[in-house]
């Protein structure tokens, strides 16, 4: 074996059969997708040989997943076991603020660059998105959906790639703000003030909507969390 040589490495990876990557990746995709809709929950714990099973993969795909997903600290150990990591009140509000500023940053170049079709897009989804307004999960996929569009727009491949961490880690979040009342409505509000913005080539006022569409979630979520203190 090479000197410092690692199975985790890019090397190691560059120079595995074609299949076993491909294997790699598609339990951790799977893995990823089913804490990202909540079937896994934060504290939740993920055994491999029942991962494998779900997924219709052997085991030997599945370790090197969670080994991956353990490296990005979606998974940590609890003893022996690997469960579904949480986030705790500073990791959120840090996440919160790192969220603002690159997706602000992403607004404000999408109101430059956005095509048309890219605009009608958005306006399409704030539309449709409306048919979701009672079902918080289903609204929650679409939020998702509406944002990634954005950052898509923003036509800058780099921020995309950061962005998409970001909302890796807002995963773990153990339920979503458009669960608050009322909340489903104003964000919807503020998704068309935003592309309001977008549409007009405000790259300003697309930034401003962005940091405040956040900063209102952020507080809905500070507002859960105390009500389910209050609960407890």
């Amino acid at each position: 074996m090479p000197l410092g040589y690692s199975p985790n490495s890019a090397l190691a990876i560059a120079h595995a059969p074609a299949k076993s990557v491909a294997y790699e990746s598609d339990a951790y995709s799977l893995i990823l997708a089913a804490i990202e809709v909540g079937t896994y929950r934060p504290g939740d714990r993920l055994v491999e040989a029942e991962l494998a099973d779900r997924f219709g993969v052997s085991r030997t795909p599945v370790r090197e997943a969670l080994q991956r997903l353990e490296t990005q600290q979606m998974v940590v150990r609890d003893g022996r076991s690997l469960i579904v990591a949480t986030l705790d009140h500073n990791q959120l509000a840090e996440l919160y603020v790192v969220r603002a500023e690159l997706e602000g940053l992403a607004a404000r170049l999408a109101a430059r660059h956005a095509t048309p079709e890219e605009v009608r897009v958005l306006a399409q989804m704030v539309s449709e998105d409306q048919k979701a307004i009672n079902d918080p999960q289903a609204l929650a996929r679409a939020n998702k959906r509406f944002h990634h569009q954005i950052h898509l727009a923003s036509h800058n491949r780099y921020l995309v790639q950061q962005l998409d961490l970001v909302h890796r880690s807002m995963a773990l979040m153990a339920r979503t703000s458009l669960a608050a009342e009322g909340r489903s409505e104003t964000a919807l509000a503020e998704h068309k003030r935003i592309v309001d913005a977008i549409a007009a080539g405000d790259g300003n006022a697309a930034d401003q909507a962005l940091r405040q569409h956040i900063s209102m979630a952020w507080e809905t979520r500070l507002k859960l969390e105390a009500q389910a203190d209050r609960d407890a």
